[in-house]
C-alpha cells in the first residue's frame, strides 16, 4: 500500500551564491512513481526499462529484501526542449553492487575512474580488516593497523569524493567540498541519492525539471525509518546541503 501523503514531499536547497531557497514540487511525478512501483512488484528485476534479452539475477528486486534490505527510488518529471514530457529513473547508491543499470540514471562521477581509484585501496582496507580480527584489541600491533586501516579509509574517501561534479541550471559545476554546508565532513554517501542523481542528469541533458518524488522499496532499514512502499523526502543530511546549488536556475529554464 501507497503512503495517502505522496505528492507532498518537496525537493529543496538553500543556495549561497543566489541567497535563495529553490524548489520543485512532487505531485505529478508521483503518478510515475506509482506506476513504477507496480512494474517492480509485478517484474521482480528493475532492469525492465530497457529490454533485452531477458533479466539478469543481479538485477532481481529479491535482493532488497534480504539482509542487504530496501532502498530509495526516484523519479524525475521533466521536459526536453521540443516540450516532450521525459520520465527519468534512479535508484540512491548501488544497486547490488552495481553503479549502472540499463535505464536508470548515471551517479554523478566517471565510473570507470571510480573504480580505478576505489579498488585497491579498498582490498587493502578490507585486507587490514581481516588482520586485525587475529588480534588482540587493544594490543599495540591492533592499534596499529586500526590507525592505519582509518587513515586509509579517509585518504580514499576524498579522493572519491573529488570525482563527484554537480552541475545546476545555470551550466555551472561544483564539487562536493565547494558545495557541502553541513557541519563537519562530508557524509558517506553524499551524492549518490535519487534526487542528486535526477537532477544532475537533467542539467546536463538540456532537460527542463518538473517534478520530483522519491519512495522506499524493499525491506525496511534497521532504524525503521524507511518503510516498504512510502514516499519520502529527500535527506536532511546528504542531500539538503547540495541541492540548493543544484536546483539553481531552475525557475528560469
Amino acid at each position: 500500500m501507497v503512503n495517502q501523503k505522496e505528492g507532498i514531499e518537496r525537493c529543496f536547497g538553500y543556495c549561497r551564491q543566489c541567497d535563495r531557497i529553490h524548489s520543485l514540487e512532487s505531485l505529478f511525478a508521483s503518478r510515475h512513481a506509482r506506476e513504477l512501483i507496480v512494474q517492480l512488484d509485478n517484474f521482480g528485476h528493475i532492469d525492465f526499462l530497457e529490454p533485452s534479452n531477458g533479466s539478469q539475477p543481479c538485477y532481481a528486486t529479491e535482493a532488497l529484501f534480504g539482509k542487504a534490505r530496501g532502498k530509495m527510488f526516484g523519479v524525475l518529471l521533466c521536459r526536453d526542449v521540443f516540450g516532450k514530457e521525459i520520465v527519468l529513473y534512479a535508484f540512491s547508491g548501488q544497486f547490488n553492487g552495481r553503479w549502472r543499470v540499463p535505464g536508470w540514471v548515471d551517479p554523478l562521477f566517471d565510473v570507470d575512474c571510480f573504480h580505478r581509484c576505489n579498488d585497491v585501496k579498498e582490498k587493502e582496507i578490507k585486507a587490514l580488516g581481516r588482520e586485525m580480527e587475529t588480534l588482540q584489541p587493544g594490543s599495540k600491533e591492533h592499534d596499529g593497523l586500526r590507525r592505519r586501516r582509518k587513515a586509509l579509509s579517509q585518504s580514499l574517501m576524498r579522493e572519491i569524493f573529488a570525482l563527484y561534479r554537480l552541475p545546476n541550471f545555470r551550466g555551472e559545476e561544483r564539487s562536493l567540498y565547494e558545495l557541502f554546508t553541513g557541519n563537519g565532513g562530508v557524509p558517506t554517501g553524499t551524492g549518490d541519492c535519487c534526487a542528486p542523481k535526477l537532477l544532475a542528469h537533467a542539467a546536463r541533458n538540456n532537460l527542463v525539471p518538473l517534478s520530483l518524488t522519491e519512495f522506499y522499496y524493499g525491506r525496511e532499514n534497521l532504524s525503521r525509518s524507511c518503510m516498504h512502499k512510502q514516499f519520502y523526502p529527500p535527506c536532511t543530511t546528504r542531500c539538503l546541503p547540495i541541492l540548493g546549488h543544484m536546483l539553481c536556475g531552475v525557475e528560469d529554464v
